[in-house]
């Protein structure tokens, strides 16, 4: 009975997922394309002061070693475009191989603690846009999102017990990894460390990052402001910190690629009394669909013309290898491998590889 109800909880979610994508292109001709483009250059402007954040949180952790801003800038759309398709984040892993091999020296958990940097100052935010969209009576409760037509959600909130299990265990693979690695624990912990080393200094933070990351926000508020009026939902204040409150919930819950199928289903729910049924969801199809498009198409272009791979794909496999290399160098004691692929090492007559001796 159980496989029955998720079954049947399954359907109906993808039911309702493309009957919105069936509404959005029948209302097409009622797209502002003008403001739509509007829309989208406003959030690769929020990805790009992000990134730039993130170089600088690198270059605090490398302070000697020189690296393009632009693969950083390149590591960061595709990852981002890389999630906007594919489910479970596997744009996050694309975002450490191609920013560890930019950075000569580098090593995976410095890197990927430069990640949590911007995580920081994201949470604050995060927490208060949640609390407005909680405080303003649209915006359903937990309790109730077991009710919405979206597997993802609705099965986690109405199998409580189901949830906490899982949370508890992804709490226990984290002890066993860290036992795991309890061996070289301290020279992880000091790369880890490394990795943060911009916090320890916190005029350079509120200058180079947070300051950054607050314009990016700005930047992606006037994103979802246009793309609201652009499918006829109407920019407003309240419109956009309510749009950011379902990003949070979705991005929660990371089954689908951009969090589909949540997103439609809180948003016909938050916009029920300001739009029609049929209008919210062309837009929350339409704005998915068109975030997803530009930052895939942004993000495979800088894994070919910066990176020199041919796909997401060929990126990941990359990835793989030279993990599992430096696996094997750690075993044998062996210093590790130039982390790039050997199409992407540059060389003193390679076109791109003043790139390396650069910071901007």
């Amino acid at each position: 009975m159980p496989a029955l109800l998720a079954s049947a909880s399954i359907g109906d979610s993808i039911t309702t997922f493309l009957d919105a994508v069936g509404q959005f292109f029948s209302d097409l001709a009622a797209v502002h394309w003008g403001t739509l483009l509007l829309g989208l250059v406003f959030f690769g402007l929020n990805l790009t002061l992000r990134s730039r954040g993130f170089f600088h949180s690198l270059r605090a952790a490398y302070p000697a070693v020189s690296f393009q801003w632009r693969r950083i800038w390149g590591a960061y759309f595709a990852a981002v475009g890389f999630n906007n398709v594919v489910p479970a984040r596997g744009g996050d892993v694309i975002k450490l191989f191609l920013t560890r091999s930019s950075i000569p020296g580098s090593s995976y958990p410095t890197v990927a603690a430069a990640f949590f940097v911007e995580s920081i100052f994201d949470a604050t935010v995060g927490i208060f846009v949640l609390i407005y969209a909680f405080s303003q009576g649209v915006f359903p409760k937990p309790p109730d999102f077991a009710k919405l037509s979206a597997f993802e959600i609705s099965y986690l909130a109405e199998h409580f017990r189901l949830t906490l299990f899982l949370i508890t265990a992804l709490a226990v693979a984290g002890l066993v990894a860290f036992a795991v690695l309890s061996a070289r624990v301290r020279a992880f912990w000091a790369r880890v460390r490394q990795g943060v080393t911009i916090l320890t200094d916190r005029p350079r933070y509120l200058r180079e990052v947070a300051s950054l990351q607050v314009l990016a926000w700005l930047c992606r508020f006037a994103a979802f402001w246009f793309l609201l009026d652009a499918f006829g939902v109407g920019g407003s204040v309240q419109n956009v910190l309510l749009v950011f409150g379902v990003n949070q919930v979705a991005g929660a819950v990371p089954f689908t690629p951009g969090g589909a199928g949540v997103q439609q289903a809180l948003l016909v729910k938050v916009f029920a009394g300001s739009a029609s049924t049929a209008v919210v969801a062309a837009y929350s199809v339409g704005q998915q669909i068109a975030i997803a498009a530009f930052t895939a198409i942004v993000g495979l272009g800088a894994v070919v013309f910066i990176f020199r791979f041919r796909s997401f794909k060929e990126v990941i496999s990359a990835g793989r290898a030279s993990r599992e290399a430096e696996r094997e160098a750690e075993r044998g004691d062996q210093p590790p491998p130039q982390d790039a692929p050997a199409h992407e090492r540059p060389s003193s007559d390679a076109p791109g590889s003043r790139g390396l001796r650069t910071r901007y």
